[in-house]
């Protein structure tokens, strides 16, 4: 058979769905799991962050501890819910500094209380340098937010800037940049409030967190949806300083908005007619493109249009 690194993390979960028996919950397949409990719904989703993969030069112990609360937080904002705890395992070197696992759970800590929520518990082993969390979070009676509700015809939208985290990176990488063009990598900020938002607005037919990047959430939807998707490059919303720290590092813009990831954003989908609704709402959004019957997401970007690659940085 084929090695893990072949294969790839999106087609090793597609495989490891088909083994597990299904059940009558939400489950593999969209950011979250909502599991029945005494009458109400439990939300439930596990991240993992690594010194290998997560931890650029510049990052500290701090914002590398907030970084392991903030993935799994963005999944709880994919699905429209409200946080109400995280559970956190270390596996950290044997001669790290005691210090600095102290750092880890305090930015932690910190992510908590910006998504008003707590650390709640965890584990600690010695290893290789690695963050195992697990979020829990509630519904408070609204629907979940899926991947699998789009619909041809709906509007296509994505909360706040992208590029921030993949500018962010090339700006470390090449000793340039400021401290805010960098927050974007090394304190990525969840958007509860704006899942619970959209979960409450009931105009959300379909919704994924943008931790891999737009293209490949674009991806996700329309595999789950069966539908296709027309994402106009022009309407992408960019952060403040991407389009300076691409042209100063070589850093491709198009890779930086629709490919990279690391910017915690959300992308969903709404009916036309909700528009209204969504705008009452205050929500800071840009409508990207349109849900269709095609196969797939594309982009168009000046006259070119083209299939989104599946790819992730």
């Amino acid at each position: 058979m084929a090695s893990l690194k072949d294969v790839g993390e999106r087609a090793l979960v597609r495989n490891i769905t088909n083994i597990l028996r299904p059940g009558p919950f939400v489950g593999p397949g969209d950011d979250a799991a909502v599991v029945s409990v005494d009458g109400g719904k439990v939300v439930a989703s596990t991240d993992m962050v690594s010194f290998e993969r997560h931890f650029p030069s510049g990052m500290t112990y701090e914002q590398f501890g907030w970084t392991a609360a903030a993935v799994n937080f963005s999944d709880m904002a994919g699905m429209g819910a409200r946080p109400i705890g995280l559970l956190a395992s270390f596996a950290m070197p044997g001669d790290m500094d005691e210090s600095a696992l102290y750092d880890m759970v305090s930015g932690m800590d910190q992510c908590a209380e910006y998504c008003n929520t707590h650390v709640v518990g965890g584990d600690t082993k010695l290893g290789p340098g690695i963050i195992v969390g697990t979020a829990l979070g509630s519904l408070d009676g609204r629907p979940p937010l899926l991947r699998s509700g789009a619909r041809p015809g709906d509007m296509v939208a994505v909360t706040g800037r992208l590029g921030g985290a993949a500018a962010a990176f090339a700006a470390l990488e090449n000793d340039i940049g400021d401290d805010y063009s960098l927050l974007p990598l090394l304190v990525p900020a969840p958007r509860v409030d704006e899942g619970v938002a959209l979960s409450s607005s009931g105009a959300a037919t379909s919704c994924m967190d943008l931790s891999d990047g737009l293209a490949e959430a674009a991806r996700s939807i329309c595999r789950a949806s069966h539908v296709g998707m027309e994402i106009q490059m022009e309407f992408v919303p960019e952060g403040g300083d991407v389009s300076d720290i691409c042209s100063r590092t070589g850093l491709s813009r198009t890779d930086a908005l629709l490919y990279w990831g690391g910017d915690y954003e959300l992308v969903f989908t709404f009916r036309r007619e909700d528009m209204p609704r969504l705008r009452s709402d205050e929500l800071d959004f840009s409508v990207v493109g349109v849900v269709t019957n095609g196969d797939g997401p594309y982009v168009t970007e000046g006259e070119e249009r083209t299939v989104m690659k599946d790819a992730c940085y």
